[in-house]
């Protein structure tokens, strides 16, 4: 004869966070397809920011830019472009899904105005 209050034993059950656990991998895996996807940009803007007889490509406003002022800017850009698969690899790893949705959209609109703008004021 056995009671029931004897008979059921509690169980302690845990989940596995498999997300939590490898968020340090998505991250790396993010930043390095970010890096593929602007190494061409990013060899660019560093051959414009070292080799100042580029500039005579570009044409109208930029060629009458100082030639400090055109390498300067070039700098800031591979800088920018260097940076980016970091910040991404680490936005990923730290982030919740919700914040990169968030930081996405906020990038999103940043990059149509960008394209927006360099269509109004460049051509």
């Amino acid at each position: 004869m056995s009671t029931r209050g004897t008979s059921q034993q509690s169980h302690d059950e845990q989940t596995l966070q498999i997300a939590g656990r490898h968020s340090g991998m998505w991250g790396w895996f993010s930043g390095i397809i970010v890096l593929a996807l602007i190494a061409v940009p990013l060899s660019a803007a560093f051959a414009f920011a070292t080799n100042p007889g580029t500039q005579q490509l570009f044409g109208g406003r930029l060629s009458e830019a100082t030639q400090g002022g055109y390498q300067a800017f070039w700098w800031v850009v591979t800088l920018l472009l260097v940076a980016l698969p970091i910040l991404v690899g680490y936005g990923v790893a730290k982030m919740s899904g919700r914040a990169l949705i968030i930081v996405g959209a906020v990038v999103a609109l940043f990059v149509i105005a960008i394209m927006i703008l360099g269509q109004l004021f460049v051509f």
